[in-house]
């Protein structure tokens, strides 16, 4: 999967996750907001149209192309709750197996909705993963 040129919009992320259709997806959507914003300490912007984010990053690859990302951050998508971030802290390895139920893509997690998975461990993964990416990249 390719990483997306994205940069924050200005877009009012409680306004975004207030209007997604599908209700349990919208209810994740805000349990996330809230959690993510709390585990961080950063408030949420959006990047792009679908994805909220909490932080950011600067890349920069040996190819020459860089640019800024959010450092976690998630998208209320139709067909499952996308997860970003997650999979690059120390733990998430260990973390993974304790989660529930979801499928890894190459930078990210697919959930189908938040009672599938263990939300002590989902605050672990996010907040490992936020401190690992903002030291590595921001120091």
């Amino acid at each position: 999967m390719s990483e997306p040129a994205l940069s924050p919009t200005g877009r009012d992320p409680q306004g975004f996750v207030a209007a997604v259709p599908h209700p349990v997806r919208r209810q994740d959507a805000e349990v996330l907001l809230s959690m993510m914003t709390e585990v961080t300490g950063q408030p949420a912007a959006m990047w792009g149209p679908t994805i909220v984010g909490f932080g950011s990053y600067h890349y920069h690859y040996e190819s020459g192309r860089e640019g800024d990302a959010a450092a976690v951050g998630f998208s209320p998508r139709t067909a499952n709750l996308v997860l970003y971030g997650l999979t690059n802290g120390p733990a998430s390895q260990e973390l993974l197996g304790q989660l529930g139920k979801h499928k890894r893509g190459a930078s990210c997690l697919y959930v189908n909705k938040l009672a599938d998975i263990d939300l002590v461990i989902l605050r672990q993964m996010t907040l490992d993963g936020y401190q690992h990416t903002t030291r590595l990249y921001n120091s």
